[in-house]
């Protein structure tokens, strides 16, 4: 597994979060209550296992070439579903973090914007890495047509 995101431990723990937003709720809405969330979990718990997170938002954009159920143009998501992902050295860390005083009134703020609830599911990390800079790239390509050959 490469250093993709600093800090990062080899046996740490994703967590994601998948939110459809409810009619009535903006994604300015979703942003700036997952923001305040964020915010609380930075200062309180980086320091006990929280090591980093992104949230991303639904595009609609559905890749026909690396889809393989049907050729649908567009997600009835786009705009409403976001994803809230984060990473922590251990589950048990998260799970703390999750019964914090000062996370739990604001969990319940971003829940009452949800649709579907939630469900946080947690996986091990398997492997991440980042794009090749100019020079690490020629020298793969360079490698594979080299190796492949043999």
């Amino acid at each position: 597994m490469s250093s993709f995101i600093p800090g990062f431990p080899h046996n740490g723990v994703v967590t994601v979060n998948r939110v459809i937003i409810k009619d009535g709720y903006s994604v300015d809405d979703l942003q700036e209550r997952v923001a305040v969330l964020c915010e609380n979990v930075k200062t309180y718990h980086s320091e006990t296992g929280f090591v980093g997170g992104f949230v991303c938002l639904n595009t609609g954009d559905i890749s026909n070439e690396g889809s393989t159920v049907g050729q649908a143009v567009e997600s009835s998501l786009k705009g409403r579903e976001a994803l809230v992902v984060t990473f922590w050295k251990s589950f048990a860390e998260h799970e703390q973090s999750h019964r914090s005083d000062t996370f739990q009134p604001l969990f319940e703020e971003v829940l009452e914007l949800c649709e579907n609830g939630n469900e946080e599911i947690a996986y091990d990390m398997l492997w991440s890495g980042k794009a090749y800079d100019t020079e690490q790239a020629r020298a793969a390509r360079e490698a594979k047509e080299q190796f492949q050959a043999a």
